[in-house]
């Protein structure tokens, strides 16, 4: 079930803040970036988002089924889990990204 969508003009901060901060969610995003060779790029991530205070049966549930739900979806390039925002900050996904 999709429980969100974002608009084209929402950033990287939009979707990052979307996140329930005690809920396990899936979340896919298309990141555009430029490279430092002056070149456009975009990446499809998927975010496993586990926070530290969720609950630990959700977690699992997660964490159990992650690889089968990536599998479903067509073109995911990077593979991100993380349990808080630090983890998945924006110089996180740039670096994941090249």
């Amino acid at each position: 079930m999709v429980e969100r969508l974002g608009k084209p003009d929402e950033n990287y901060e939009d979707f990052s803040a979307c996140l329930p901060p005690n809920e396990c969610h899936y979340a896919v995003f298309d990141l555009d970036f430029t490279t430092e060779e002056n070149c456009q790029k975009s990446k499809i991530f998927i975010i496993a988002w586990s926070p530290e205070n969720s609950r630990v049966r959700s977690k699992m549930l997660y964490a159990s089924s992650k690889d089968r739900f990536k599998r479903e979806l067509d073109g995911i390039q990077v593979e991100l889990q993380a349990t808080d925002s630090n983890e998945m900050s924006f110089d996180i996904v740039i670096g994941r990204a090249l």
